[in-house]
Parts: C-alpha cells; structure tokens; sequence
C-alpha cells in the first residue's frame, strides 16, 4: 500500500511529466508553406490544464470581438432565446431573422403562444419549413403555462423534461438564459472538437470534450463561442484556420477523413397550378394526418402533367427541396382544366387573408414570384 506522502511525491511527478510532454509537443510545431503552423505528434498536444484556461480566455476574447450581431443574444430571457434556438435547427440564420422578429411581435411571450390557435401559429411560422418543430413550439409554450404559470424551468434537466426539448436545447437555454455550467454540442461544436482532438468522437465522447473545455464563469457565452467558431471560421469545406482564435490546439486544421455519405436526395417532378379570380386564389388544405405539412394550405397539384393542352400555361420552373427529396416544380399559371376532367379540388381564398394561413413554403415561393404576397 503506497503511503499518503509517497502517493503525493508521485502525483505531483506524473503532473511533471504530462507538462513536459506538452512542452516537447509545442516544440515540434513547425511552420507549413502557408504560414500556418501545425503539428506533427497528435498524442503530445492535449487541450488539458493551464492550456484549458488559455483556450478557453482566446475563444471567448474573440467571440466579444468577432461574434455576429443577432438579436437573441441582447436577451436574457428565456422565451426568445428558446425561440431562436428551435428556429436555427436546420434552418441558416439568415433565414430566421425576420421569421424571428414578426414572431416575436405576434407572440412576445410564452403566454400569448400558448393562448394562440395552432393555425395562427403555423401561419406565423410558414416559410421556416420542418413545420413539426411549430407544432412542438407551441405544445411546449402550453405545458409551460399549465405547469408553471409560464416560468421557465431553470435547469437543463427540468427544460428536458418538456415537449420537444432535447439534449442541446435544454442545454443552450438553460447556459445561456441561466448561466447553468452545462454544455452543448451541435453540428458547429461538434466540427470544431472534431478538428481539436483530431479524430472521430463518439456522440458521448463529443458531449464529455465539450464539458471539459466549458468555461465554469461564462457558460453561456463559450458556448456560444463554440457555436460561433464553428459557424464562421471552422467551416465544413474550407477552414479559415488565419482567423482562428484557438489555431495553436487544433491537431488538423481542416478536414478530418470521414466516410463518404452517400447520397440520399430524391428527385421527383410535381406540377402546380396558380389560379387568380377576383382578388383570391384556389388554395388546398393538406390533410390533418399528412405526415409532412399536415393542416398546411397550399396550390392544387399533382404528380404528372394534368392534361395535354396544360403546357401551354407553363408559367415557370422551380426547385424546391424538402428534407431528402430534390422536386422540380411546373408551374401552370391561369389554367383552365378540360370540362372532362374532375372538379377542381379546394376553396377561393382572398389574397389579404393568406398571411394569417398556414401555407407552405413551396406555396410561399410561388405567390411571392408571382407578386401576390
């Protein structure tokens, strides 16, 4: 059995020789012919220590410098920046921006989105695409009212306890809204520790990096930070390792090797029809139990060409893509189909009211071609 004093003396020359391994491995940087340094010995430059402290101070100086001017990080209230953060899953942030702000002038509170209508919600949502993340928007907003008179639970633990809250969202709200020392792992966080330790992670490995590297007095803003790094500098295809504020700890600086994904896009043609009559448009109402946009408005369609003589009121050709399927869209403009042909499916809506529809974002792109919305 090892004596306390001795256990001691041979800690402490464990610690001594871990610092001197990452001394030798800072030596062996050298310099590539773009300037940029890297490494040669993966093993001997972990992110541990004083080095943890130093990442952690370099990410965060460049974040106060360099971190984008977006709305939802001028708040600390909970709502807006759960908000922003269902609205950025699989959606660019340019995307969201005024998508965020009509939304929030329409329900500036957890209270007014719960006491809105499902169809209110959608149609305040349309355009945004992956309509179920509205429908658990809301779901949650209620929950959140009947359980708490609308206070939001301030522990990533409770906030997953809630209706379309995961992991990550829990995570980010409860950092960020709450300074809780919790971390967060996104396609952007995940791409950054991917290049820092040099290889593929585990799911688990990833979440449990990201903790380690989690600055204890700032949570909320390192990992914005993270998010940040990875969405502006340590991009997919190509890195801007010059501007990386935390280049002297990434082993890769650039692409780790990954199987390559295969593709999995569909490709299919639909056609449309765009009719006008006396300030209103045929408009379509999905079906409730659809499994993608159910309750969603949008054009008559189908999935050949009607009839013959419709090409001739071939108005133009989109492309739309919803989640692995790539459509090339025929747009027929002021149709009239053959006698012989079933009635007309849907109802005349007035254009003035379709902006409190819930229409879908295919419908969104053709009637703002058109100049109707």
């Amino acid at each position: 059995m090892i004596e306390p004093s001795s256990q001691a003396t041979e800690t402490k020359a464990i610690e001594t020789r871990a610092d001197r391994k990452a001394q030798v491995g800072r030596k062996l940087l050298r310099r590539s012919p773009s300037g940029l340094r890297s490494f040669t010995r993966v093993s001997q430059l972990p992110v541990g220590g004083a080095d943890r402290v130093r990442f952690r101070r370099a990410l965060l100086a460049w974040y106060d410098r360099h971190g984008r001017d977006l709305p939802w990080r001028k708040t600390s209230d909970p709502y807006a920046i759960w908000l922003s953060e269902i609205m950025l899953q699989q959606t660019r942030v340019a995307a969201v921006l005024d998508h965020y702000r009509i939304f929030l002038e329409r329900f500036p509170n957890v209270a007014a989105l719960a006491e809105a209508s499902e169809d209110n919600v959608l149609a305040a949502w349309s355009g945004l695409g992956y309509y179920r993340r509205a429908r658990m928007l809301h779901q949650c907003a209620r929950e959140i009212v009947q359980r708490a008179d609308g206070r939001f639970p301030e522990k990533s633990e409770e906030l997953r306890e809630l209706p379309g809250i995961g992991r990550y969202t829990a995570a980010a709200v409860a950092s960020i809204a709450f300074a809780e020392t919790v971390a967060l792992v996104d396609g952007n966080v995940e791409r950054v520790l991917q290049r820092i330790s040099g290889k593929n992670l585990t799911a688990s490995q990833y979440w449990k990096r990201a903790e380690e590297l989690l600055s204890k007095s700032r949570p909320g803003d390192f990992n914005q930070a993270m998010m940040e790094l990875g969405a502006t500098a340590c991009l997919p295809r190509e890195p801007r390792c010059q501007v990386c504020p935390v280049r002297e700890w990434c082993v890769t600086r650039g692409e780790v090797s990954r199987p390559k994904a295969t593709d999995r896009q569909e490709k299919r043609e639909i056609w449309c029809a765009l009719e006008r009559r006396a300030g209103r448009v045929r408009l379509v109402k999905r079906p409730r139990k659809a499994s993608l946009m159910a309750g969603m408005w949008e054009l008559p369609q189908w999935t050949e060409l009607p009839h013959a003589s419709a090409t001739e009121a071939l108005w133009r050709t989109f492309r739309h893509s919803i989640t692995v399927t790539d459509y090339r869209v025929r747009v027929l403009r002021d149709w009239t189909a053959p006698v012989t042909m079933p009635a007309p499916q849907g109802k005349w809506v007035a254009i003035e009211k379709i902006p409190q529809l819930p229409i879908t974002g295919l419908t969104r792109k053709i009637l703002k071609a058109d100049g109707i919305i």
